[in-house]
Order: structure tokens, then sequence, then C-alpha cells
């Protein structure tokens, strides 16, 4: 099966970017979901997680939980078709976010291990 690249891109050729690899779409997915902040896209204002909101809090387990819960609640909302998340690690250190996340695709029912990064 053949996706559209997310996100969305020309490749090479001219033409639309396409991924025939089930990891990388739902990656691609979820990296989306995750560091797109709600309002930010055109005609889906409750599309992302407003993680990034969150980043230079006061660290403490309260914040971590409402980390936990919106990362959990954005994927399930956006992409529970196509992943189900079963285990899920957040860090945050000086600037740098770090989710590690385990999910099992739908489709194949293969378990993913990815880590999602972000500095800002």
């Amino acid at each position: 099966m053949t996706d559209l690249s997310a996100p969305f891109r020309i490749d090479g050729t001219g033409r639309t970017a396409t991924t025939g690899d089930a990891r990388r779409h739902a990656r691609d997915l979820i990296e989306a979901v995750l560091f797109t902040a709600p309002g930010e896209r055109v005609n889906r204002p409750d599309f992302g997680s407003g993680l990034l909101e969150m980043l230079f809090d006061t660290n403490n387990q309260a914040l971590e939980t409402a980390a936990d819960f919106l990362i959990q609640t954005a994927i399930q909302k956006h992409l529970s078709e196509i992943l189900t998340v079963s285990e899920l690690s957040l860090r945050r250190d000086e600037g740098l976010l770090e989710i590690a996340l385990s999910y099992v695709l739908r489709d194949t029912g293969e378990t993913v291990s990815d880590t999602f990064r972000r500095e800002v």
C-alpha cells in the first residue's frame, strides 16, 4: 500500500511524494500530531497536541502526568485507526524534549518503538 508522505511535499520527479513503508508513514504522522500546536492548521483547529507549550514549564510530577495525558489523547484522537500506543515515556531537559513511544500498527500487528526529539 502506498500512502502520501507526511508532511505533504513534492518529490524529485515533481509529483506528490509517497511512501510504501507503513512504519515510516506512522512515524511521520505521530511526529505531526506531537509537534503541531492546536489552531496551527487551517480547517483543523483541534489537530495537534499542544505539547511544545509545556516545554519550559517547571519540571514536576503533575506536568509529566499532564504531558503523558496530552500525548495519549492526541494520538488516540487523530491516529486511532492506524495505531495503538502500548508504552510511553517522556524526558525534558533544558529545552530538549524526548518522547520514547512503543506502538502497534493496526494493519500489520507489528510493534514499533520510536524516539521523537525536539530542541527549542
